[in-house]
């Protein structure tokens, strides 16, 4: 059976559009006009994702987002026009686990897809992360890249894990500083970005043949962490 995705969005063409997309990726694809009829939706059918508008005509597309957050987990991407960072901040502060600005590439939102419903499946995993490379043993607080274990510093290994715990879905610097050097810290992205320097340096693939970088930025918004 295909997997189902909800797309919440009142344009009629678009709706068609990602329709026909999500068909020829292999997806089984519902539609909502609104916030109500999303609700009616997610009453009756459990969803693999969502892909949803925060311009919809009876509702706030966020409050929409903090509403699902109180019935499932299910990952959501939010397509939206509205280009604003703190748009963004707010709608992943909301519950949204990856946000796409229109208009966008059919083929990076459907990847997006893949990587949203992929992170899921790992957070249901027990204790530990890990891709080819990299390992992550949260109950040791053990990390290894390709076999070899990776120093970490205090800090370091808290800004790692903030991602690990949620792979390929952005978390936000406020959200970083705020959990691992206090609210007070809320504004001093300064320390993060020097974190997220040395995690880059020590995670860095390019000596095993591989061209990859886990920790990628989502400008002025978070960071995300991209398994291999």
């Amino acid at each position: 059976m295909s997997s189902k995705v909800l797309i919440v969005e009142d344009e009629a063409n678009i709706r068609r559009m990602l329709q026909i997309a999500l068909h020829s990726e292999g997806y089984q694809a519902l539609e909502a006009e609104s916030a109500f009829a999303a609700k009616q939706w997610l009453n009756t059918t459990a969803f693999s994702c969502i892909l949803l508008d925060l311009g919809l005509p009876d509702e706030d597309g966020k409050s929409l987002v903090r509403f699902i957050r109180t019935l499932v987990d299910t990952p959501i991407i939010v397509i939206s026009a509205r280009e604003h960072e703190q748009e963004k901040i707010a709608a992943l502060d909301a519950g949204a686990n990856d946000y796409i600005t229109k208009p966008f590439n059919v083929g990076e939102l459907c990847a997006r897809i893949r990587a949203a419903t992929r992170s899921k499946k790992v957070i249901e995993v027990a204790e530990q992360l890990s891709d080819k490379l990299l390992t992550i043993d949260f109950a040791a607080r053990l990390v290894t890249l390709n076999g070899e274990v990776v120093e970490l510093t205090r800090k370091e290994y808290q800004v790692l894990e903030a991602l690990a715990r949620a792979p390929e879905k952005v978390v936000t610097q406020t959200q970083l500083l705020c959990d691992i050097w206090g609210p007070t810290h809320a504004e001093d992205s300064h320390y993060l970005r020097i974190v997220i320097s040395h995690l880059r340096r020590k995670l860095d693939c390019r000596e095993f043949d591989h061209d990859h970088h886990y920790i990628h930025t989502e400008q002025a918004v978070g960071y995300r962490l991209k398994l291999l």
